[in-house]
């Protein structure tokens, strides 16, 4: 009986081992992918950064362009209103 109860106490030793080494694995698994969740999270965060530079580069570019057009615009209106001006005295004067 009693080497009976020892190669019960190995085997539930034995079982309680395998399950220990299941947990091992599981928990590497788990590691693993928790180091590639944060590789990968750390790879969105940089190219958010790349493209929240490109947008605020771009805003820069519209914001000079826009002051372009407006001054381009006001010329234009200038220019009109001369022409509207020397053509209404052209024809006022004939």
């Amino acid at each position: 009986m009693a080497r009976e109860s020892q190669a019960d106490r190995l085997d539930r030793i034995e079982e309680k081992i395998d399950k220990m080494s299941e947990a091992i694995i599981a928990l590497a698994r788990a590691e693993e992918k928790i180091i590639t969740l944060t590789s990968f999270s750390k790879q969105q965060s940089e190219q958010i950064q790349s493209v929240i530079n490109r947008v605020d580069r771009i805003e820069d570019m519209v914001k000079d362009n826009a002051s372009t057009v407006g001054v381009i615009n006001k010329i234009f209106w200038i220019i009109m209103a001369s022409a509207a001006t020397v053509i209404t005295g052209m024809l006022i004067l004939q």
